[in-house]
């Protein structure tokens, strides 16, 4: 991926939530645009008309409009975001889900027994690809994963039962249970976080952007727990970009994947990989799938932010 398109995606606004636009226009004080479009803003009019819709009186619109001048995230102000056409809170701090990740959740949500199952969510920030995981399969239990308590009580809020965990460490599901797991780790390399917009450099959360040397330093480390935690026949999904799938295929087939398949914009970038993993043996299955479903998703250690497992 080019240094503008890496520019370009991630400073993409998300879509607009109003389909009566001539309304919007109509109510829009025309001076909103112009400082949005002043600032650098690619999508001013819809910004706008979100900024408009979201605002409680014109004081807190100027307040707001002036914020985003600055490059603070739209979705921050306002509350929300859109996301495979369900609205997803985003509160500030946390990592604003992108357009493009919208791909991995549909192909994600494609894998799943609509008859039941289980899913785990990544680095799941505001629990958005879960959100859609969720309504696509209402009887497959899914469960958020972040190491950031922001984005944990964030996706909570949003419906996902969520937990905070380390991916240093064995994942607290037991072994052979999942179905799918999915992830948008960070996975921009160390020394290319330079080129991303100004904006997002100085207020979106390094810990989801920086994805160390080569942008896998995360993405390894998920591969190895998604192997312990799937199920034979299982499937991982991962956001990618340049030619990490070529880097990452060493960690796949040392961790017992043996079919990948990556996906590509309309514009032949790397989007994504699917992966799926082999092997047998005995499941925690049954015994996951109770504890999820019970909802006993709390922390183990006496309320502890460190640990976490289901409680039988």
């Amino acid at each position: 991926m080019s240094p503008q398109r890496l520019r370009d995606e991630l400073g993409r606004a998300p879509e607009g939530r109003f389909n009566d636009t001539v309304t919007m226009a109509a109510c829009r004080p025309t001076d909103v645009v112009t400082r949005l479009i002043a600032a650098g803003c690619v999508a001013a009019d819809e910004e706008a008309d979100e900024l408009v819709a979201a605002a409680p009186d014109r004081a807190t619109l100027d307040a707001w409009v002036g914020r985003r001048e600055q490059g603070e995230p739209l979705a921050w102000l306002i509350g929300t975001t859109q996301f495979c056409g369900h609205t997803v809170h985003v509160d500030p701090g946390v990592y604003v889900p992108r357009f493009q990740s919208e791909e991995l959740a549909r192909r994600a949500a494609t894998l799943l027994d609509p008859e039941g199952g289980l899913a785990a969510d990544l680095c799941t920030g505001s629990g958005a690809i879960a959100v859609h995981l969720m309504a696509a399969a209402p009887r497959v239990e899914v469960v958020g994963v972040d190491i950031d308590v922001r984005a944990v009580v964030c996706a909570r809020r949003n419906g996902v039962p969520a937990i905070v965990a380390d991916l240093g460490q064995s994942l607290p599901f037991g072994s052979n249970a999942f179905d799918v797991v999915t992830a948008v780790a960070p996975y921009v390399p160390t020394g290319a976080l330079h080129l991303l917009p100004s904006d997002v450099q100085r207020y979106e959360p390094m810990l989801a952007l920086d994805g160390g040397h080569d942008g896998l330093d995360l993405v390894r480390r998920i591969v190895v727990s998604a192997a312990h935690v799937l199920r034979p026949g299982g499937w991982l999904l991962v956001e990618l970009g340049g030619d990490q799938d070529r880097a990452l295929l060493p960690t796949l087939a040392g961790s017992g994947f043996d079919a990948a398949e990556a996906w590509f914009d309309e514009d032949g970038d790397l989007r994504g990989l699917a992966a799926q993993v082999t092997g047998s043996g005995p499941t925690e299955r049954d015994f996951v799938v109770k504890a999820v479903r019970a909802r006993q998703v709390r922390w183990a250690g006496k309320g502890t932010d460190d640990d976490w497992s289901p409680q039988p």
